[in-house]
């Protein structure tokens, strides 16, 4: 046999299996506080799917939509088509039907499995994907689907034949583009693997306890399931991941790791509910996906002083690309990190050349990157360039190899004549008194001018629990402390911030230019 088809180039057997071989009575995984399984006892349940699921017809190579909610099943049944060789193609719960029958077409998928959750859903688009000729159905039987859960039952737990190794694709991830379908990222078992490498830059033990909620279905498996199990990890594991089931969860379970976005701290810590829980456990917390401001991580580290505190960078086509330490002065708390192991970081001026100390596009590289856009290949060409990720975002690299990540083009405002990032204005915007968060963008100062580029700052915060905040005021003590080209031209006060919708219970990234369709038509 090849040297890449041995079974530890097959991502679910390295992840899973192997940790079953070494530490078989080591818990693995507990489910939302009342089901737990060790990696040989979540080994043989994960192979009677995958036996499962041969027997049902899917083979390697196959492509299957797999559109789930309950956690448990993404875990189970993603790992089962990833041993048996057949295409996960991991669905969005949260899109729109007619997006769902879109991306399922595009992707040629034969085959489809859900759970009850989704039933409703997968009923009203089922008669528009004749292609589909094969549904698998988890959580009981349904009308003219195989029951996965009975074939299971009666499976071996034995491991089933692999079909998939090394440079074979084994998912599809899909990207959360603002406009037009969603792309189909493509990773291979062996980007997968270095994806699940990410612990090693990070302090861990074999008591190390990863906690996580909803969003693990996508890019979210490979960055927070696969990562966990790889390191021999407990995973725990629920299906709400939002404030309030965090604050009950992480005492329980002693989680010790967790991969947020720094919204959702924001959202945490922007209520009294969390004062008087014991979060004592955590000793790492790891922010990334979107800007971290310096208040926000001083918040954390003042209500979890025993964390460290790690920024990430990366995206769905390169994920954790970049690591750096956030509370121990070993960086610029502005940087997002260096490029961690096996990876690599580069910036580039128009003309793609390396520059240094200079803005200019982010390169990424590494065993981690994406082989492309299953069926795009102009969109591929434009983005991958001799090796290298190219995505759009702006940065900044120093003598010492430290990345600033600066932002996307598009989200630069104009003022006065000079390009700044909302950023800078929201991180000011929280270090005012009574500001949960804050998002600033930029419209248009004369929209009546056809070719007018200069734009006015929109600047829309969140008041603390029990707070209450004027907006004249706030725009009065952001302009003491902020030049006139960041200073913002209208404030408005809200009750929440518009943000992605995750299924975690919790705030997803942050939509601007939901900010700006609300409150535009506020500023003068």
């Amino acid at each position: 046999m090849a040297r890449e088809n041995s079974p530890f180039s097959n991502y679910a057997y390295a992840i899973l299996t192997a940790n079953a071989l070494r530490t078989p009575n080591k818990v693995a995984l507990t489910y939302c506080g009342d089901q737990s399984f060790t990696y040989d006892q979540l080994n043989r349940k994960v192979n009677r799917v995958a036996h499962a699921l041969l027997s049902a017809g899917v083979t390697p190579g196959m492509r299957v939509a797999s559109l789930m909610n309950e956690t448990l099943h993404v875990a189970e049944v993603y790992l089962a088509q990833m041993k048996i060789g057949s295409t996960v193609a991991a669905l969005n719960p949260y899109w729109p039907a007619d997006t769902l029958q879109q991306v399922v077409e595009h992707s040629e998928c034969t085959a489809f499995v859900y759970d009850a959750t989704v039933e409703e859903l997968v009923d009203s688009i089922r008669p528009k994907l004749p292609n589909v000729k094969l549904w698998l159905r988890v959580g009981g039987a349904g009308t003219d689907s195989v029951d996965l859960d009975s074939l299971a039952e009666s499976a071996s737990d034995g491991e089933p034949p692999l079909g998939g190794f090394g440079n074979d694709l084994v998912a599809l991830y899909y990207t959360s583009g603002t406009t037009g379908l969603p792309k189909a990222v493509m990773h291979t078992h062996f980007s997968s693997l270095s994806i699940a490498q990410i612990w090693l830059d990070v302090d861990r033990d074999q008591d190390s306890v990863m906690g996580t909620g909803a969003i693990i279905w996508g890019i979210g498996f490979p960055a927070l399931v696969g990562p966990a199990f790889y390191a021999g990890m407990k995973l725990v594991l629920e299906q709400d991941w939002g404030p309030s089931n965090f604050l009950k969860v992480v005492p329980r379970e002693k989680v010790t790791h967790v991969s947020l976005i720094p919204s959702f701290f924001s959202a945490l810590l922007g209520s009294d509910e969390h004062e008087g829980v014991d979060l004592s456990s955590l000793k790492a917390i790891m922010l990334g996906g979107e800007p971290l401001l310096p208040a926000l991580r001083e918040r954390i580290m003042e209500r979890i002083p025993g964390a460290a505190i790690y920024s990430y960078y990366g995206q769905t086509e390169a994920p954790y690309t970049c690591f750096g330490r956030q509370d121990d002065g070993s960086q610029d708390i502005s940087a997002s990190g260096r490029a961690r192991m096996s990876c690599a970081v580069q910036i580039t001026d128009p003309n793609g050349a390396r520059v240094v100390g200079e803005v200019g596009e982010i390169n990424l590289n590494g065993p981690h990157v994406m082989v492309g856009y299953d069926k795009q290949p102009d969109k591929t060409a434009e983005v991958l360039r001799d090796g290298w990720y190219v995505g759009g975002d702006l940065g900044r690299m120093d003598e010492d190899g430290f990345l600033y990540v600066i932002g996307r083009r598009e989200d630069a405002i104009l003022k006065g004549g000079q390009w700044t990032q909302p950023v800078e204005v929201e991180g000011a915007a929280i270090k005012v008194d009574g500001v949960a968060e804050a998002g600033a963008v930029g419209v248009p100062a004369h929209p009546e001018g056809q070719d007018a580029v200069e734009q006015k700052i929109l600047l829309a915060v969140v008041p603390r629990a029990g707070t209450t905040l004027d907006a004249e005021a706030v725009k009065a003590a952001l302009a003491e402390s902020l030049p006139v080209h960041l200073t913002p031209d209208t404030v408005v006060v809200a009750d929440e911030l518009p943000h992605t919708q995750d299924a975690s219970g919790g705030p997803g990234k942050l939509l601007r230019r939901g900010i700006r369709d609300q409150y535009a038509d506020q500023v003068g």
